[in-house]
């Protein structure tokens, strides 16, 4: 491998622990300073393809602020249905990222 390839591996690399520190940063956040709210899922989406299964899971909630929001469930479980209230929290500063407790 030369020197361009090495570098370019190194790169990636840095992007993807850049990638781990802020995802786990922002899910610490959300369990320690994170807002307790009633949801209802709004929709369940596939993203993936024939081989591979990409499941996103959205919730409509209601802010400390009053402001009505959409947003992606970050650790979605199985057996969700859309209708189905579920309990929350959110980070004022990541409103459309909220965990289900």
């Amino acid at each position: 491998m030369d020197t361009k390839g090495i570098i370019m591996w190194a790169g990636f690399i840095w992007v993807c622990l850049i990638i781990i520190f802020v995802s786990r940063r922002t899910k610490k956040q959300i369990e320690e300073d994170g807002i307790v709210a009633t949801g209802v899922i709004t929709r369940i989406t596939d993203e993936g393809s024939p081989e591979e299964i990409d499941i996103n899971v959205y919730a409509r909630y209601t802010t400390e602020d009053g402001e009505e929001i959409e947003g992606l469930i970050s650790n979605p479980s199985p057996g969700l249905t859309v209708g189905q209230k579920v309990q929350l929290k959110y980070h004022p500063k990541y409103i459309l990222n909220a965990r289900l407790i």
